[in-house]
């Protein structure tokens, strides 16, 4: 049970911290008063509707846009970076006892002398429960 409750405390704390350093952006394009397109870390597309003007023609009077956008945005922290710059020798130490701790775990076990591996049966000629009347109840 306490190891149960630690790993769920341990993916609950490593979910928190990804959604605490991570930016999220949520953007909703709407037309007309209806929803048109939603997208999430992007930008939304438009509709094609957009009252933009080009360079060869004047507008005298701008029209409201039919379109609206809606912009829903998280941002993260940015000051969560590790530092490697303080790599003393004691790290280091440690950092190598720690490596060769798992290589002997990887090295092949000698295998053991097995006297009877290659050992074959008899075959079963005749049922001795049969021959004796010897039977399991």
């Amino acid at each position: 049970m306490k190891e149960k409750l630690h790993r769920y405390f341990s993916c609950l704390m490593a979910i928190i911290v990804l959604f605490s350093t991570t930016s999220w952006k949520v953007e909703k394009h709407y037309c007309m008063g209806h929803l048109v397109d939603v997208a999430f870390f992007v930008d939304a597309q438009d509709c094609g509707m957009d009252m933009s003007s080009n360079s060869k023609e004047i507008a005298k009077v701008q029209k409201k846009s039919c379109c609206d956008e809606e912009l829903i945005a998280f941002e993260g922290q940015n000051n969560v970076k590790p530092s490697f710059n303080d790599f003393d020798l004691e790290h280091q130490r440690f950092l190598v006892t720690y490596i060769q701790s798992f290589i002997g775990l990887f090295v092949s076990s000698v295998e053991k002398n097995q006297p009877y591996a290659k050992y074959i049966p008899p075959k079963i000629i005749e049922d001795i429960q049969l021959l004796d009347n010897v039977f399991l109840i």
